[in-house]
């Protein structure tokens, strides 16, 4: 089975990452490889900016802020033969362009890890305890690693 992504890029701001697309495909289906196994489904990708993070955030978070990345894990449809809806990640151009500022690593590879970070918590992944981080940000930093991108927790920084 494989990963399927549909992306939508309402945010012109996207156009400063020239290869946003490539760059979510191969990571998504990097993700998806070291999960596990036979892991596939239909993943949404939506690449906004700040305005519309923020008003998901207040809608599905109570949070009135925008944020970096965001993940909204399909409801699970039991089991089925054809692939099934993973999820949603969206995610905010002006708040990743400053963190990858304020950490001093390039766009391409913070977006990769809230890419890893936002597909990991659609298949259950979460960071809510000490052991389920440490669990999230060693397969993070694996896929990334993979990609021949930094670890990304040298620096710390993370979606919700």
């Amino acid at each position: 089975m494989k990963v399927s992504l549909d992306i939508s890029v309402p945010s012109p701001l996207w156009r400063r990452l020239s290869r946003a697309r490539v760059i979510a495909r191969e990571t998504i289906a990097a993700a998806a490889e070291s999960a596990g196994p036979g892991l596939g489904g239909d993943v949404s990708l939506c690449l906004a900016d700040d305005a519309a993070l923020q008003a998901l955030n207040l809608r599905w978070r109570g949070l009135d802020k925008p944020t970096n990345v965001l993940s909204f894990p399909a409801a699970p449809l039991g089991h089925v033969e054809q692939p099934t809806a993973l999820g949603d990640i969206a995610l905010a151009y002006e708040t990743l362009a400053r963190e990858a500022e304020d950490l001093g690593v390039s766009l391409a590879d913070h977006y990769r890890h809230l890419l890893a970070h936002g597909f990991l918590h659609l298949i259950g992944y979460d960071h809510e305890t000490d052991a389920e981080a440490e669990r999230m940000e060693a397969l993070e930093t694996r896929i990334l690693t993979r990609l021949g991108a930094g670890d990304p927790y040298a620096r710390a920084v993370v979606g919700g």
